[in-house]
């Protein structure tokens, strides 16, 4: 599997923003069929930083409703990356 394939795109909440300035840590949207080690490759050769521990989370989509229609997002990864000491990823710093 190609790295970039494996990280879809980068998680920007309040939340994710506060512990990437606190506890040097990111987190990525990443496939569903993603784990541990896959991310801390794919994170390691993409953005040339050195992951010390990776942590996944299954997010469940929530349940919607519009009038008598019934829909549920889709469910979807979490990995929350914590980068070595001293390292850090620039594209956020913009």
């Amino acid at each position: 599997m190609n790295p970039h394939d494996l990280i879809v795109r980068p998680l920007l909440t309040e939340k994710s923003t506060l512990i990437r300035e606190q506890e040097n840590k990111v987190c990525f949207v990443v496939r569903k069929d993603a784990n541990r080690k896959t991310v801390q490759r794919a994170v390691e050769e993409t953005l040339n930083v050195k992951v010390k521990k990776v942590n996944i989370l299954n997010m469940i989509g929530k349940k919607k409703r519009l009038n008598r229609f019934v829909g549920k997002r889709a469910d979807w990864k979490k990995a929350i990356v914590t980068l070595e000491q001293g390292q850090k990823v620039d594209f956020f710093e913009s």
